[in-house]
């Protein structure tokens, strides 16, 4: 299917002109199994402007150099952090550089067998053949392994504990045994595991001791500095919005209402200092870019193409109340006592105070 003609093509897809650029560019050593050296990975990730690539990740770029290195040594990548820190985009980037290939993919769920890290079978096959290499269904895992590419096992640790285990020798031994076909699969150079792992999610299928071993663990936190936090929105809600017809309007104190209003309650304190109740609902720059979709929607289809501070406020409900009723009183209090006294001085802050506290009132 021609990228035009989907939702969201793949990493690679979507950037293949730059990917195609830096491999032309590219003089510098590229280890086995890898489209790119690892100096052309970062400038992938991180933006390269005199090749036109575009920085895709906003955050520390010490955590993309270690990353790249932890997938050059022995050992797997595990990405940790809260909800929407693009941990997963960070995951298929560098699956997209590194492999080509950013959908070899397992997505761990509480349904996740081992069929989907190991093997499965095509059943028809196997009762009339019995077990043969024509009735081998393989698992991402295993195509990974047999192509010399990268793949991404997204949540990890909401996988039942066996099934996280199937993979210590995978890491350590780089080898699959097959015991119905008495034989053997080793990974070919290039192959790789790039683990996430949501914060939030402790406990609820505690990683073993032996397989943490086999991971290096590299934590992805939250943005901190508005700026950074801003250019990502932007970026992201242009690439949302590439296809809309109508046209859509963000004033610059406009975009500074959301980003501040999220830091400040993801942080639990204003710039001046000012404390504030954290709400327990996921305050993340991916929410950010959520709301500011929406908000964009409303206004081009709704109103007259241009954002103002109401239609953010009227999308903040949809982020607080998804886990804790009382995050409402919480929200509410960060509007009475911080965003009032910010509309008397800014009409920005005025709309999105009011729109916020009716959703609030009226959800």
């Amino acid at each position: 299917m021609p990228p035009a003609e989907m939702l969201r093509p793949a990493a690679e897809q979507r950037h293949a002109d730059e990917l195609a650029r830096l491999a032309a560019a590219d003089t510098g050593g590229r280890p086995d199994g890898w489209r790119l050296s690892p100096r052309a990975v970062r400038s992938f990730i991180l933006g390269e402007p005199g090749l036109g690539v575009s920085r895709k990740f906003f955050g520390d770029d010490g955590l993309v150099e270690r990353a790249i290195v932890s997938l050059l040594s022995e050992q797997g990548l595990l990405l940790v952090g809260e909800p929407g820190t693009a941990k997963s985009m960070l995951s298929e980037l560098l699956a997209a550089a590194i492999s080509g290939t950013s959908t070899l993919t397992v997505q761990g769920s509480s349904g996740t067998t081992d069929d989907h890290i190991r093997y499965g079978w095509n059943y028809a096959l196997l009762i009339a053949e019995g077990p043969s290499e024509r009735a081998l269904a393989p698992s991402p895992v295993l195509r990974a392994m047999t192509e010399g590419r990268l793949v991404r096992i997204e949540e990890i640790t909401r996988c039942p504990q066996e099934i996280q285990d199937a993979l210590i020798s995978i890491l350590s031994e780089k080898v699959m045994a097959m015991p119905e076909l008495g034989a053997h699969r080793f990974a070919r150079p290039g192959f790789n595991i790039i683990a996430t792992a949501n914060l939030r999610d402790r406990g609820v299928h505690e990683m073993s001791s032996a397989l943490k071993r086999r991971f290096n663990f590299e934590t992805v936190k939250p943005l901190a500095d508005p700026a950074l936090e801003r250019a990502l929105i932007q970026r992201q809600l242009g690439d949302r919005l590439a296809g809309l017809a109508p046209r859509v309007l963000w004033p610059d104190e406009v975009l500074d209402v959301l980003v501040q209003a999220f830091q400040d309650l993801r942080i639990g304190r204003t710039q001046d200092g000012a404390p504030i109740a954290r709400p327990d609902a996921v305050m993340s720059t991916a929410e950010a870019v959520n709301v500011a979709h929406a908000a964009s929607l409303d206004a081009a289809w709704f109103g007259q193409g241009r954002v103002d501070g109401g239609h953010v406020g009227r999308q903040l409900h949809g982020v607080v109340l998804k886990d804790n009723p009382d995050d409402v009183r919480k929200v509410r209090a960060y509007l009475d006592q911080i965003v009032r006294p910010r509309g008397q001085r800014q009409k920005a802050w005025a709309e999105f105070h009011a729109a916020a506290a009716k959703a609030l009132k009226d959800g």
